[in-house]
């Protein structure tokens, strides 16, 4: 590269422009600006409406904004319905056998023989268990011996008192003598009578050999096994028998239902009792309660109730654990809803209704008692009436429903081809979708712009 001072090029830089030609191009665009002014505002004195025919012109050509897009919002609902309402107690219940009997041997002795199954049902008067008979045998051929001896001397006697009262007739046998040979003649007697209860005790000894069982019911599992030694009235026994058929529950409600189910049962007779299992799912048995206990547990404030139950197919079992289910009144013809349905307040509560016009609307309603997930309604919701049961927190009043199933048209929705008859419409009721019976799906539209729960 060539550095000589000499030989560069210096810049070319433009002459200014002359000063009095800058003026003359700004007063000429100042001039232009001031006459435009002018001739508006003339424009505007002589037509006073010109910049509003200008604004509505102006806003006629823009392009119109768009509605927001409307969003669905999926819900269930359902039809409230008329029916029957069960008010049921509820109590932690355990399963008592009607009777126990603890199997035991009444007399000591070799236990030979155990003829039971264990488990197995048994009748009033079925061989349990032998014990070995061999010495009460032998007790009571020593019994019959002594009687055999002790008639004997009584037969004696007998004689001897007849010859005593022959000779007092010939006047050489005294009134004394003729005493004394009677007392001993009754003597004999006595002791003939001792031997005929020795006799009948070794027989009932060897009867106590053979173990029979006292009830009828199911046995236990075996607790001594033969050739042990077995005493008369060992705590632990041979095994237990449960009388089942029929079985009993006692199961606790609280005090103040106590009236109520008095009053139950005064009207009705009986009143029938249910068992659950432990999580409630699955019924066990129904049978009828049978007692009221007499007095108050008052470290719990409950009273006890018994309850007794066929249980014909030994689904019970003595010391199980259930849970009973006592009907104590029911409500007739009353409208019914979904507990998912019912909204509390904070002055009353109220319902989420699709209108036949196929808009969503909020209803205050008066409630009545609430069984499991089932609310009696008084007053303020009639049946055949849909209610939303999911989804109401993404409700808004007035949202557009279009539920699923039903196609939305001007004069409200239409029923599908299947089902039955709905609220809504004449047409049949679609078939419902996957969850409680009498529920359909349907999904609720509502401005982009609406906040929930308003």
């Amino acid at each position: 590269m060539n550095t000589d001072p000499a030989t560069v090029t210096a810049p070319v830089v433009p002459p200014p422009l002359p000063v009095a030609r800058v003026r003359r191009g700004r007063a000429w665009a100042w001039g232009f600006w001031l006459l435009l002014g002018g001739g508006v505002a003339a424009a505007v004195w002589h037509d006073p409406t010109l910049i509003e025919k200008a604004r509505t012109l102006v806003e006629a050509k823009a392009p119109a904004p768009k509605a927001p897009p409307l969003r669905v919002v999926p819900v269930t609902a359902v039809e409230a319905a008329l029916g029957d309402m069960e008010l049921f107690l509820n109590g932690l219940g355990t399963v008592v056998a009607s009777s126990t009997v603890t199997v035991r041997s009444r007399v000591e002795g070799e236990l030979l023989e155990v003829t039971f199954a264990e488990g197995q049902p048994v009748e009033a008067g079925d061989l349990l268990a032998r014990i070995d008979p061999r010495a009460y045998e032998v007790s009571l051929r020593q019994a019959e011996a002594q009687l055999a001896r002790d008639e004997a001397v009584l037969r004696a006697a007998e004689f001897d008192l007849e010859r005593a009262e022959s000779l007092a007739e010939l006047r050489q046998a005294t009134a004394q003598q003729i005493d004394t040979q009677r007392a001993i003649v009754r003597q004999a007697e006595a002791a003939t009578q001792i031997d005929k209860a020795l006799i009948d005790n070794a027989r009932l000894q060897l009867d106590y050999c053979r173990i029979e069982a006292p009830i009828s019911g199911r046995i236990g599992l075996r607790l001594v096994d033969p050739g042990n030694m077995v005493r008369a009235g060992e705590p632990a026994g041979i095994a237990v028998i449960a009388q089942i058929h029929p079985i009993a529950v006692t199961f606790t409600i609280p005090q103040d239902e106590i009236v109520r189910v008095q009053r139950a049962l005064a009207i009705t007779g009986s009143l029938p009792v249910e068992a659950f299992n432990r999580d409630f799912q699955t019924r066990l048995a129904t049978g009828t309660l049978s007692a009221i206990d007499n007095q108050v547990d008052p470290s719990t404030g409950t009273v006890k109730l018994k309850a007794v139950f066929a249980n014909d197919d030994d689904t019970l079992f003595p010391n199980q654990f259930v849970n009973a289910r006592l009907l104590v009144e029911t409500l007739r013809d009353t409208t019914l809803v979904p507990l998912a349905a019912l909204q509390r307040g904070p002055e009353s509560s109220f319902v989420w209704i699709v209108q036949p016009d196929s808009t969503v609307a909020l209803r205050t309603v008066r409630t009545g008692p609430a069984q499991g997930d089932q609310v009696a309604i008084t007053s303020g919701l009639e049946p055949g009436e849909m209610v939303v049961t999911d989804g109401i927190d993404k409700l808004a009043p007035k949202a557009k429903v279009a539920v699923r199933g039903m196609a939305p048209v001007a004069d409200g929705p239409k029923r599908a081809e299947s089902g039955r008859p709905g609220p809504g419409g004449d047409g049949p009721r679609p078939a419902a979708a996957s969850g409680p019976a009498g529920t359909a799906a349907a999904a609720v539209t509502s401005p982009a712009g609406s906040s929930a729960g308003q």
